[in-house]
């Protein structure tokens, strides 16, 4: 499944490519996110849990992230397994920071692929709906993350706790409309 997204960020380039180099930082901001260490060689491990309905998913895995400076743009690979649930994920998200009149646009092409229980979710334009809303409250953090006065005050900052019963009636709901808004043009 593939899922593209873009959202503007009202400060520089540089300021944001830089917020995206401390992945600590980042993985405050998704909801669902924990990093629970670092590889030897680099790469990151944690945990990303994800409530779909009466379901919850905590995919236990490692990642790896390359950077490439001077276009402002990364590749992260990731993949884990939901050990209680026995689902398998993997994903690969190749994102850039661009300028843009209102700051900076950042871009976001991710490829997941889900095997187990979790696949049943992907089968439909749900995914896509609960990630425009994931990217919502993730924009949200960031941008209070980098108005924080202090580090010890941005540190403190965390994305909200995803209500997964909510989150997909409120989904749902957009979609429908979405389906409906189609029909009228």
């Amino acid at each position: 499944m593939r899922i593209l997204q873009e959202f503007v960020v009202a400060r520089s380039p540089d300021v944001v490519w830089q917020f995206f180099q401390d992945v600590p930082s980042v993985a405050q901001c998704l909801p669902g996110a924990e990093l629970t260490g670092q590889t030897e060689d680099g790469g990151y491990e944690g945990t990303l849990s994800s409530k779909l309905g009466p379901m919850t998913a905590t995919f236990e895995g490692k990642m790896t992230v390359m950077t490439d400076e001077a276009s402002r743009s990364a590749t992260i690979e990731g993949k884990g397994v939901d050990k209680r649930g026995g689902s398998r994920g993997q994903v690969k998200v190749e994102y850039s920071v661009q300028s843009d009149d209102a700051g900076s646009k950042v871009s976001v092409d991710a490829n997941i692929q889900l095997s187990g229980p979790a696949a049943q979710f992907g089968r439909t334009g749900l995914i896509n709906e609960m990630s425009r809303r994931l990217i919502v409250d993730f924009v949200s953090c960031l941008e209070a993350k980098l108005e924080a006065g202090t580090q010890e005050e941005a540190e403190a900052i965390r994305a909200s706790e995803v209500k997964g019963v909510s989150l997909l009636f409120a989904s749902l709901w957009a979609w429908f409309k979405s389906l409906f808004a189609k029909r009228d043009e």
